[in-house]
């Protein structure tokens, strides 16, 4: 079975990007199933590469292999899980009660598949049809691969929709952990709840992040905005800031901080349950400063319809953020919505600089951590940016 180009949209393909997309197809041969192995050819018929069919989903072909004739079977997946083991492995990540993104979907050529490592368990989530119709063979790989506790199956909100696929959360292999499991980062111990955090219970992509903004907390009293578990204040309070205060609007996720922070024997960090937007406000009405501020909030942009708006969401909190810092401030702003690039991030801030008359010096442009490689092949894949700056 095959899928055939338009004339002149081959080039992409050839240099490896995973995606195709419905607008670049001219024909489907052979009438393959959602989740079929098809052969990506030219519109002169030279084979290209081969990947998944999906008639539900604007990627229409997801690439896996550029190898004439190479089945998509049990080998071929063990040896990119394989390929990814060993990745981690060279970068020191497999502490037996640490954490690491085991596999990061295309920048370990499996597009739509994600992996996390939470101890001694693994935690999967599919954002393509093909892989999740596969996810008893992979679930089984990596069992093989890892001897886990148990995998786990996480979903994303909205993907069923979009890839036409319809996966319930729950048990893969293994046990079931009962209530949260105690994670090790840099030394610092975090609760995670497999079965009902945010994402796959963890955001292990600010791991190195967390650790370099806290170099700048010492003696600091320092806001933690859309705090979740803790991550960015418990570093903080650890490397010896005054005071921390973490906010965010989930209950839940507070819950855990809270825990987090007694496991940790941290006493001078506090966590607030509020808007951001509205806390970070009042508190600019209030006179209140602080030494250094983390804005890390949830993704803002998830279609192009919507860019224009979260860039207005990342110009408010920025703004409110250069009114509260005292001089000498640290800022540390996130973005993790793929959509806004680095450079639009940047440029973001220096608007906002200009209005509130605050000269601002970039000390760091960070991305996530190195078990979230990008291919340079589909850079679309760099989606966390972290600017460290200091505020005058």
């Amino acid at each position: 079975m095959r899928v055939v180009l338009h004339p002149k949209r081959a080039r992409p393909f050839h240099g490896r990007h995973p995606w195709v997309f419905a607008g670049a197809v001219a024909d489907v041969e052979g009438d393959p199933a959602d989740g079929d192995e098809v052969d990506l050819v030219s519109h002169t018929g030279q084979f290209i590469a081969r990947g998944l069919y999906n008639s539900q989903s604007k990627i229409r072909v997801r690439l896996y292999s550029w190898t004439e004739g190479q089945p998509l079977d049990r080998d071929f997946f063990r040896d990119r899980l394989q390929a990814a083991i060993r990745l981690r492995e060279l970068l020191n990540l497999m502490h037996p009660q640490g954490g690491c993104r085991l596999v990061f979907s295309e920048g370990d050529g499996l597009s739509g598949l994600t992996v996390d490592r939470y101890a001694d368990w693994l935690v999967l989530q599919f954002t393509a049809l093909g892989l999740g119709q596969r996810r008893e063979m992979l679930a089984e790989l990596l069992d093989e691969l890892l001897r886990p506790r148990g995998v786990y199956l996480r979903t994303e909100r909205g993907i069923g929709q979009l890839e036409g696929i319809s996966l319930q959360d729950g048990r893969l292999r293994g046990e079931s952990p009962q209530g949260p499991i105690v994670l090790v980062e840099n030394g610092l111990r975090f609760q995670v709840n497999l079965a009902e955090g945010q994402k796959t219970g963890y955001y292990l992509d600010q791991r190195d992040n967390r650790q370099e903004v806290a170099r700048l907390a010492a003696g600091r009293r320092v806001l933690d905005a859309f705090c979740y578990s803790g991550g960015f204040a418990l570093h903080a309070a650890r490397a010896g800031a005054a005071e921390v205060i973490g906010v965010d609007g989930s209950e839940a996720a507070l819950t855990l901080a809270r825990e987090n922070a007694r496991l940790n024997e941290l006493s001078q960090v506090q966590f607030h349950k509020a808007d951001v937007f509205d806390d970070l406000d009042q508190r600019v009405q209030r006179g209140e400063t602080f030494g250094l501020i983390v804005l890390d909030p949830p993704k803002f942009a998830r279609r192009k319809s919507a860019l224009d708006e979260a860039l207005r969401g990342y110009r408010r909190l920025q703004s409110l953020a250069l009114r509260l810092l005292e001089p000498d401030g640290i800022l540390a702003s996130c973005c993790c919505s793929g959509l806004i690039t680095l450079d639009m991030l940047e440029q973001l801030l220096a608007q906002v600089a200009s209005e509130g008359r605050r000269e601002v010096q970039l000390l760091q442009r960070r991305g996530p951590s190195a078990d979230h490689p990008v291919s340079v092949a589909c850079l679309e894949s760099h989606y966390l940016k972290c600017l460290i700056a200091r505020v005058r």
